[in-house]
């Protein structure tokens, strides 16, 4: 039942952003920014806990989950360190995705070209 879940709510986060995307005129810069935010502000009202709980996979791996783990490691930052445990929070539960968005980037920039 998980993997059903999983494709519903990821489905549904493609959805909106495919809505988005085909009826106004914003970028996909814009509505990756948009989905960020959003995970964060879920993340803040307990929300998206409860997707992951529901979805597994299909919640941890959007892009709303990068919100909601910038928002969950300044929040655990700021409880153990105070204000500039913000900071070091966000770094420590982000940082992952980051370097391995970077690695995996610049990786396939060995085996394709970018366009003209």
């Amino acid at each position: 039942m998980t993997f059903i879940w999983a494709f519903i709510v990821a489905g549904l986060f493609c959805v909106v952003g495919q809505i988005i995307l085909d009826n106004t005129k914003l970028t996909p810069g814009h509505v990756t920014t948009i989905f960020t935010v959003l995970g964060a502000i879920l993340g803040f009202f307990g929300i998206y806990d409860k997707l992951i709980e529901l979805a597994g996979g299909g919640a941890s791996t959007i892009i709303s989950n990068f919100g909601y783990l910038l928002y969950t490691g300044a929040y655990e930052g700021y409880q153990s360190a105070g204000i500039l445990g913000i900071f070091t929070g966000m770094l420590t539960k982000g940082g992952a995705a980051i370097v391995g968005a970077i690695v995996f980037a610049a990786f396939l920039t060995l085996f394709f070209k970018p366009k003209d």
